[in-house]
């Protein structure tokens, strides 16, 4: 069981390197060919439009198809072709073309964000054991945010930007290689993600009525949108991470416009760079300092911790301190995704685990992406310290909705059958609850 754990990890690791390095490295082929960083921009919008869409959609797919080695082979090998894809085609063919290739692209990205992290509650047991997967899965996550661009970014300054984005498609492929590996091989638990049929379904937790043959697609898509909204914890999770990406959305462009305010252009992607390390560094250390925290308290600690970091920082003059303090929200921002995980694998209904996971990642994306267009639009209007006091400030607010939401009424999904509340069952109710 370890050993398929530990190639689940590396294999959203590969995934995800290729995820994030493409914000960096799309932008810079984009300006390469064509001189201009705007269709870079509309790349990227292509890229992370479709998640929002396409997120529910591929978490009832993968609960619902019989080989989901098929499943995840294609979509992480649709994932690469289209990394792959841009790569060439980006200054090359008509603008159409490349759009349509990023939102291919796109349109698989639930599946190396939720989906993957979905794998980890079926291959790690319940309890302890689960929430140390979920904090690697989490720092591995962390990873990939650093490594990604430093890949995208380097090999696009000893080679061209066209070889950077082909690296990421690589990386990209070998995840499709190895997920094929993990859950056909002799890796995957017995049963439970290489089988197929009813009785491999009961494996995973799915009740008999809710095999394919029994519900509509549609039925199961507006199950997984029930569970995300009726079940209390999901519900507040996933709303106060929203509201915190959307402050976050815009954090790099921030980051580069304070940093040539105050004479130091080059320190936008230092400052970056301490997040993301930051963060690492706070998933990592979660399972080892706070292993017995309730990861709801973790979220809202999470956040307001990250919101008063950024906030600091965005008054301080020395750039050294104000480093320090983009690494100090990055520390506290490491662990929510971590306790996002735990709350999903926790507390999803039976049979729709995958779509949470994937509905959850897609609609932090999409606000995430919100959130850069509006900052986008406030530059230059709005100076650079004040737009990180409102990203400092939406963390805090997120915080303050995540403890008004948990409060509200917990109520089973109408729409799935003889499913129960996750904390009327002792088998899905996380430790420390």
């Amino acid at each position: 069981m370890e050993r398929a754990l530990r190639l689940c990890l590396g294999t959203a690791f590969l995934a995800r390197l290729a995820e994030e390095g493409m914000a960096v490295a799309v932008v810079l082929l984009a300006l390469d060919r064509t001189g201009n960083a705007a269709q870079g921009a509309f790349l990227l919008t292509a890229w992370m439009a479709p998640h929002i869409a396409a997120a529910p959609l591929a978490g009832a797919l993968a609960e619902r198809v019989r080989r989901p080695a098929l499943f995840y082979v294609g979509a992480l090998g649709g994932f690469a072709t289209a990394v792959l894809a841009l790569a060439f085609l980006t200054g090359r063919a008509p603008t159409v073309v490349t759009l349509l290739a990023a939102g291919f692209g796109g349109s698989c990205g639930p599946v190396v964000s939720g989906g993957m992290s979905s794998l980890v509650a079926l291959l790690a047991p319940e309890g302890r054991g689960r929430d140390r997967a979920y904090a690697w899965d989490s720092a591995v996550y962390n990873a990939a945010s650093v490594a990604g661009p430093a890949l995208a970014g380097g090999t696009a300054a000893v080679a061209s930007p066209a070889v950077g984005v082909a690296a990421l498609g690589v990386a990209a492929a070998a995840a499709a290689l190895s997920a094929g590996r993990l859950l056909s091989g002799p890796a995957a638990p017995p049963g439970a993600l290489a089988g197929a049929g009813p009785k491999h379904r009961l494996a995973r937790g799915v009740g008999p009525e809710d095999g394919p043959g029994r519900r509509a697609l549609r039925t199961e898509l507006r199950a997984g949108i029930a569970a995300v909204w009726r079940v209390r914890e999901l519900r507040a999770v996933t709303a106060a991470t929203c509201l915190g990406f959307l402050g976050l959305g815009g954090l790099t462009t921030t980051a580069v416009l304070l940093s040539a305010e105050r004479g130091r252009p080059g320190d936008g992607g230092v400052l970056m760079t301490a997040f993301a390390v930051g963060a690492l560094v706070g998933a990592l250390a979660v399972d080892r300092l706070w292993p017995r925290v309730p990861a709801e308290r973790l979220v809202g600690a999470a956040l307001l911790g990250t919101g008063v970091a950024l906030a600091a920082a965005a008054t301080v003059p020395s750039p050294l301190l104000r480093a320090v303090l983009f690494a100090a929200a990055g520390l506290c921002d490491g662990p929510l995704l971590t306790a996002t995980l735990r709350i999903r694998a926790g507390h999803a209904p039976a049979g729709l685990r995958t779509q949470v996971f994937t509905l959850g990642a897609g609609l932090k994306i999409s606000a995430a992406a919100c959130g850069a267009a509006l900052t986008g639009l406030a530059t230059a209007d709005v100076s650079p310290a004040l737009l990180l006091l409102v990203a400092a400030a939406l963390q805090v607010a997120a915080a303050g909705l995540h403890h008004l939401a948990r409060r509200g009424p917990t109520r089973p999904p109408r729409s799935v059958p003889n499913s129960r509340c996750p904390r009327d069952d002792p088998a899905s109710t996380p430790p420390g609850r």
